[in-house]
């Protein structure tokens, strides 16, 4: 199977200043757009070397169907990615998806099975949707399961590539400031800042309600994209040097203000690791250079964060508030 085509164009995406938005700041800030990836996240990068890899080692032939399960991006990314190498996907995806990310994997071609009622015993939709996958596995032959959270090329990806990228960008970068779910970019990312011997700080941008780190306790989360109700197997606490906890009003207002002041339409969780920084604005030195990793596109979340009447009717404010925000 070659990867060729739309495949090659995965990564070396651009790092933008934000000097509108952090215009007082004493310090930089610089974006990188993880949404200009073909498959409009950063999730691009993970899911084809989980695909390549597993071709490489016979796992994935001809006639394979990969089956997953994902909130939403990595979906998309697997799709577009199996639409090219002309294998079948099955997605398994849960009531948080967002019907427009829903359009586009039928759009691909996937298979969706939809998870209508979380887990009995834990209330949530993950496990929920684990169990489908097992199922799916025994009932498809020739099935093959990437398994984002407990695979290990998941965050090599970002190990090979994606922190190579903002070093080679920036030069000197003083905070890395990245979401966190199935923990894979910022493993990766903060992996390689160790073994290169950067003194860059990471900083772990969680959402509440999730058990990621120690402190946490499980809470419902309106917004896919950051958190887990349960800690995902890549998981390493001890690579983050800080933990800053942000809330679905937090994303929903910063990904506005982000669009009204640099004309960026980005998703959910980018709008929670832009706030994460505005918490930190006293503690960052001036002169400090920051990267943030904005990791997905905005369209996507048009019947959400960028919905007045879901914020007024999801996260609890009044009309008018959600139109101010």
């Amino acid at each position: 199977m070659e990867m060729d085509g739309v495949l090659r164009t995965i990564g070396d995406t651009p790092l933008v200043p934000l000097k509108r938005m952090f215009a007082d700041a004493p310090y930089k800030v610089y974006a990188k757009l993880e949404m200009m990836n073909p498959g409009g996240s950063a999730k691009d990068r993970p899911a084809l070397r989980m695909i390549r890899k597993a071709i490489e080692r016979g796992e994935i032939g001809p006639g394979t169907t990969v089956v997953e399960s994902s909130s939403g991006n990595l979906a998309i990314s697997l799709a577009q990615i199996c639409r090219y190498l002309g294998i079948g996907f099955v997605c398994v995806l849960d009531a948080r998806t967002t019907p427009a990310n829903a359009r586009l994997l039928r759009g691909l071609g996937a298979r969706i099975e939809w998870i209508d009622k979380p887990d009995p015993e834990t209330g949530e939709y993950l496990p929920a949707r684990i169990r489908r996958v097992r199922e799916l596995l025994q009932e498809i032959p020739d099935s093959y399961w990437p398994n984002q959270y407990a695979n290990p090329d998941n965050y090599l990806s970002h190990y090979h590539t994606t922190w190579p990228e903002i070093a080679r960008s920036l030069g000197r970068v003083d905070y890395l400031f990245v979401g966190v779910s199935t923990f894979g970019t910022l493993r990766g990312c903060a992996e390689r800042i160790r073994a290169d011997g950067s003194s860059t700080r990471v900083v772990a941008v969680d959402a509440k309600g999730s058990v990621i780190f120690a402190g946490g306790e499980t809470a419902k989360r309106r917004l896919p994209g950051l958190g887990a109700a349960v800690s995902p197997p890549l998981s390493k606490p001890e690579l983050a040097d800080r933990v800053v906890r942000v809330g679905d009003l937090d994303c929903v207002r910063v990904c506005r203000e982000l669009l009204r002041t640099e004309a960026i339409l980005a998703g959910a969780s980018s709008g929670g690791v832009l706030a994460a920084i505005r918490r930190l604005h006293a503690e960052i030195e001036d002169g400090a250079v920051c990267a943030a990793i904005l990791v997905d596109r905005g369209d996507r979340y048009g019947d959400t964060v960028y919905d007045d009447e879901w914020v007024a009717d999801a996260l609890g404010v009044s009309p008018e508030e959600a139109s101010r925000l």
